[in-house]
């Protein structure tokens, strides 16, 4: 003759089952996606003067300046392009230097907003602001949205001799959401660089 359960057990069966049952029939709620909290250091910046640069501008503690001496797997114009990294959020402005006359500045306009204008097909919008500072540095600032690879562009020129491009990408898959945040936090650094960007004479 089997051995019946005894109360104590049969009871905790009993709760076990009501519990799956239960949990069964519970409304699913899904969880909205998230992020990952970024701690953002406290701004500030240093001054980057070498000698035989033809530009000086502010940049911040948290970033590194790293010459570049190729550009897609090809020898750079010249030896004032550099890169400015921001190890922390994996990220690094690009930038590159043409001096007018060895190239029209007509055509370096042009590119730039062509460079900008490859990200329509992905882009949802695509904003211009002129630059004016009282360092008499002249250019345009893109704002692009939506996910795309640089969502922060610009350039700088005094028109005569110098031209200055910049854009701001990260090391990973383009999210406008996923990278906003840091979008948001590097715009500052970018227009403070433009901000004390200045060309030597």
């Amino acid at each position: 003759m089997k051995q019946l359960l005894r109360p104590t057990k049969w009871a905790l069966f009993i709760g076990i089952v009501s519990y799956f049952f239960t949990a069964c029939n519970s409304p699913y709620t899904p969880k909205p996606k998230g992020y990952f909290k970024i701690n953002f250091p406290e701004k500030k910046y240093q001054t980057f003067d070498v000698a035989g640069y033809p530009y000086t501008f502010e940049y911040p503690v948290y970033a590194q300046v790293l010459k570049d001496s190729t550009f897609f797997n090809t020898q750079a114009e010249n030896p004032w392009w550099i890169n400015i990294d921001f190890p922390q959020f994996n990220g690094r402005i690009y930038i590159s230097y043409k001096a007018i006359g060895a190239n029209q500045l007509d055509k370096l306009v042009n590119d730039a907003f062509k460079l900008t204008n490859k990200h329509t097909t992905k882009a949802s919008s695509i904003d211009e602001m002129l630059i004016n500072t009282p360092n008499n540095i002249h250019g345009v600032f893109f704002n692009v949205g939506g996910d795309v690879a640089t969502a922060n562009q610009f350039f700088v020129t005094d028109s005569s001799r110098h031209f200055l491009r910049g854009a701001l990408y990260f090391d990973a898959t383009p999210n406008q959401d996923s990278l906003g945040i840091v979008n948001d936090y590097l715009v500052k650094d970018m227009q403070h660089l433009i901000n004390t960007f200045k060309w030597r004479k």
